[in-house]
């Protein structure tokens, strides 16, 4: 009996000794490491504040500085964010740009995108810039955000019928919405535009259809689009700020103040804005510019009024208008109808050639 007591103490103590490691093993797991804390610190949050003055906010740093800190390894990669932020995300605001090699691309990207006539010309041939229809600057919910796009791509397209990368996807915008020519991939152009976008991706969960992407999908009206009704929505709303004759208006510099809706110097017939329902969606989210008031028959019957107007060729012209029409236009563009007597895209000018406008 003396000789079990000593093993039974031992057996006792030996499992005490196991608990304790047990809960001390525990709690160590349940704290981040140094690593793991600063880690979480730099994922984005949701932020609402845009404008320029907006404070730096500490945790929000997307540079190739931080990203060796996480687990991707691509610099300035875009975190994919918790589930929850889904539906609430905000880009960072400007005054988060990095200020790094990295942050410098981002701001070159900005430059283009708000001032493509300045800063890509060689490239455009209208008088649009790429924020006339990505308003704030891409940051604008309803308005084909950047920040909603990025992670989206590679996707298909029915446009061209393949699989496209966010770099095509910019190329097709040159091509169609900036009747220009498509900056090569490796261009500092491109690059800089795909920089400006990922960085204003920074935290948006990646495949995930985000609230205010693209723009809004409108029920069919009431009543069909009407070009007179239209017309008369354009002169009592549009006008003052697109002129009467459509052609925009510009400042006393030369500068473009608001773009042309038809016209050589506007879109061209393969835009996406050439269409009635697109159209449609942007008026109606963000038309007229500070104050959305129209109602959604409203913004389809201008929507009808403006894309019934001529512009540049489609680039994808057969030599056939009734031919283009049947492979590239489908229930909701106006190319190859008859409006007012005229064949539509039967007399546009052609695409990519229009003459730069003379400034002042």
């Amino acid at each position: 009996m003396s000789n079990r007591i000593p093993l039974l103490t031992v057996a006792v103590s030996f499992a005490m000794l196991a608990a304790v490691i047990f809960w001390v093993g525990t709690r160590d797991q349940s704290a981040p490491t140094p690593a793991q804390a600063k880690t979480a610190n730099a994922a984005p949050a949701a932020r609402g504040d845009t404008t320029e003055s907006a404070t730096k906010s500490e945790d929000v740093a997307v540079s190739g500085n931080a990203a060796s800190e996480r687990s991707e390894p691509l610099p300035g990669a875009a975190q994919p964010g918790a589930a929850s932020a889904a539906d609430d995300f905000a880009p960072p605001t400007r005054s988060e740009i990095p200020d790094d090699e990295f942050g410098a691309m981002v701001r070159k990207g900005r430059d283009i995108f708000t001032d493509t006539q300045q800063h890509a010309d060689q490239f455009v041939g209208n008088d649009l810039q790429c924020a006339n229809c990505h308003l704030d600057e891409g940051r604008r919910p309803d308005s084909a955000p950047l920040w909603a796009a990025w992670a989206m791509y590679p996707a298909y397209r029915g446009k061209n019928k393949h699989v496209n990368d966010f770099a095509e996807r910019i190329q097709g915008c040159f091509r169609y919405s900036m009747n220009g020519t498509p900056p090569p991939r490796g261009d500092e152009v491109l690059v800089a535009l795909e920089s400006y976008a990922y960085w204003l991706a920074s935290g948006a969960p990646v495949a995930k259809n985000l609230p205010g992407r693209g723009y809004p999908e409108l029920e069919a009206p009431e009543q069909p689009p009407s070009f007179t009704r239209g017309k008369q929505v354009f002169a009592d709303h549009c006008a003052l700020c697109h002129g009467r004759d459509g052609q925009g208006q510009r400042a006393a510099d030369g500068s473009l103040a608001f773009p042309p809706l038809w016209g050589p110097r506007s879109y061209n017939w393969g835009a996406g804005m050439h269409r009635v329902n697109t159209a449609a969606g942007f008026i109606k989210a963000n038309m007229p510019l500070g104050a959305a008031t129209l109602s959604d028959q409203q913004a389809w019957d201008v929507a009808r009024f403006i894309d019934s107007q001529e512009r540049p060729q489609d680039p994808r012209f057969t030599g056939s208008v009734s031919e283009t029409a049947e492979q590239y236009h489908g229930e909701h563009s106006m190319y190859g109808q008859t409006v007012n007597g005229v064949v539509l895209g039967q007399d546009a000018p052609p695409s990519g050639t229009a003459a730069k406008v003379n400034q002042p």
